[in-house]
C-alpha cells in the first residue's frame, strides 16, 4: 500500500496554495503529488479548518456592552464615536463555468463574488457575508444580509442614543459606510461632495478615518493569503470556501503550526 499523507503536508500544500495562489499544477511540482490529489486535500482540510475554527474566531457582538466596547475602540483610536464598525464589499475573482454566462459579471467587466464584511476598530471581523454574485449592488447585498435584515428589524441589541460631549441631543450608535450604502438610522455615510461647508469636510474626514479600517482590513486579508488576489479557475462553492477559510486564519492565528490548525489537519486523516 502506498504510504498515506501525513496531516503536516496537507496542511502545508493548502497554507502554501492560500499563500501564494499557484495553481494546483505548480504546487504538484513542488510538493510530488498529483494535482488531482491536491485538489482533493486542499477542499477536505478547508472544510476541516472551518469546522474548528469556526466558533474560535468570527464573534459577532450580542449585548449591549460588546457594542459600547467596540464603539468605544472607533473613539480611541479613529476619533470618531457611537461608530460600531466599518461596511464594505470587496470583489473576489474568479472564472465561473461557461454554462454560468454572464451571472458573475461585474461592473468592472470581471466575473466574481462579492465579500460584504463588518470590520471593528482594530481591523478585526466581525460579519461576513459571502457568495453574492459581482452584479449586485453593495446597497443591495447589505440589504439582504442577516445584517441589514436585524438592523431593519431593530433586533441587533445595539445601545441606545445617548449624548457626546459637546453636543446636547442624542445621537444613534452607527455603521459608518461609503457613498454605496444607503443613509439609515444606524448607517452613517458621508456627505454628497458638492459645496461642502467647513464642518462637513471636517465630517468626511473623521467618518474616512474610521471606515478605512474595513479597506485596511481586505488590504491586509488579500497580501497575506495571496490566492485572493488572482482570479480563480475553481467553482463558485470553492471559491467560497476558500474565502471563508482566509477568514478563520486572519490576525487570529499567529503562528500557522498552532496545535487548533494541525487538529484541523488531523481531523482530514
Amino acid at each position: 500500500m502506498c504510504e498515506a499523507i501525513s496531516p503536516r503536508d496537507r496542511l502545508s500544500v493548502t497554507l502554501r496554495f492560500l499563500a501564494t495562489g499557484n495553481t494546483f499544477q505548480d504546487l504538484s511540482f513542488s510538493t510530488r503529488i498529483a494535482p488531482n490529489t491536491i485538489s482533493s486535500i486542499v477542499n477536505a482540510t478547508l472544510e476541516a479548518i472551518i469546522q474548528v475554527l469556526e466558533d474560535k474566531v468570527l464573534t459577532f457582538p450580542s449585548t449591549v456592552e460588546e457594542w459600547i466596547l467596540v464603539a468605544h475602540k472607533f473613539e480611541t483610536l479613529w476619533n470618531f464615536p457611537h461608530c460600531i464598525g466599518s461596511l464594505d464589499g470587496k470583489h473576489i475573482n474568479f472564472r465561473p463555468p461557461r454554462k454560468d454566462g454572464s451571472k458573475y459579471r461585474n461592473y468592472k467587466g470581471t466575473d466574481s463574488v462579492v465579500l460584504l464584511a463588518l470590520v471593528d476598530a482594530e481591523y478585526k471581523f466581525l460579519f461576513i457575508d459571502i457568495g453574492r454574485n459581482g452584479r449586485m449592488h453593495d446597497s443591495a447585498i447589505f440589504r439582504e444580509s442577516p445584517l441589514g435584515i436585524r438592523i431593519n428589524a431593530g433586533n441587533l441589541n445595539l445601545p441606545p442614543s445617548c449624548e457626546i460631549p459637546g453636543f446636547n441631543e442624542k445621537l444613534p450608535y452607527v455603521i459608518v459606510a461609503d457613498d454605496a450604502f444607503t443613509l439609515k438610522s444606524n448607517l452613517m455615510k458621508p456627505y454628497p461632495n458638492p459645496g461642502l461647508t467647513l464642518e462637513k469636510r471636517i465630517f468626511n474626514y473623521r467618518l474616512s478615518r474610521a471606515r478605512r479600517t474595513v479597506e485596511n482590513a481586505f488590504g491586509i486579508l488579500a497580501n497575506r493569503w495571496r490566492v485572493l488576489l488572482i482570479p480563480m479557475s475553481l467553482a463558485v462553492d470553492k471559491v467560497e470556501k476558500i474565502t471563508y477559510a482566509c477568514k478563520r486564519y486572519y490576525l487570529t492565528v499567529s503562528n500557522l503550526w498552532s496545535n487548533e490548525v494541525v487538529i484541523a489537519a488531523v481531523i482530514v486523516v
